[in-house]
């Protein structure tokens, strides 16, 4: 797997580019990756990767989301498209999946979302994005694009490319350990409360 650092805004944050990594090779010990894993605060078991033509994991671009779950986005190197992967604990089925909004890490946007069924997945589409969501083991992994960036078939490849990683793509993807290792501080867990994360875009997200 290929892994690029390029330009992202995910948000308000600008993330700067910075070359390419290369697949890891030899022995990956689990231990290690089970620390890393703790360490961004993310279950390995939701730790998912995908592969797709012309699309690259942009490395700065991985990290937890909601309580533990994953995210990463996929960059198309010279158009900028984006696939965005998310794997969290859920569920969906006919009754739920009009009410959960499209997007991955974003909280969606507002919008009727329309819903049909695609080979054991999910096909959701709202007035700005689509994805395939597919339901597995108590959670629900979402490959997410804009409509018109990505197309259908491009997503639909995506979804179905998209599985557990094992332990050399753990290595791959997941965040170096910090010095002294511990979890990283989170910006979007708020000081009060019942520690719930805020995943709220703002004004005009």
């Amino acid at each position: 797997m290929k892994i690029h650092c390029v330009v992202l805004v995910v948000g308000a944050l600008a993330l700067a580019g910075c070359g390419t990594k290369s697949a890891s090779s030899g022995n990956v010990d689990r231990s290690e990756l089970e620390a890393r894993a703790r360490d961004a605060q993310v279950a390995i078991e939701n730790v998912y990767v995908t592969e797709v033509a012309d699309f690259d994991l942009a490395e700065q671009s991985v990290g937890v989301l909601g309580a533990d779950g994953w995210s990463a986005i996929y960059v198309r190197e010279g158009t900028g498209a984006q696939i965005r992967l998310g794997v969290d604990r859920r569920s969906i089925d006919k009754s739920t999946c009009p009410d959960l909004p499209v997007g991955v890490g974003t909280g969606g946007r507002p919008g009727a979302v329309e819903c049909a069924e695609d080979d054991g997945s999910w096909y959701r589409v709202d007035a700005a994005q689509h994805e395939y969501a597919t339901g597995v083991d108590g959670r629900v992994v979402r490959v997410n694009a804009d409509l018109g960036a990505v197309d259908r078939d491009t997503l639909r490849e995506a979804a179905r490319a998209a599985h557990p990683a094992s332990d050399a793509e753990l290595d791959e993807v997941l965040p170096q350990r910090r010095d002294g290792g511990g979890p990283v501080e989170r910006g979007d867990l708020p000081a009060e409360g019942d520690g719930a994360p805020d995943n709220g875009v703002g004004v005009g997200g």
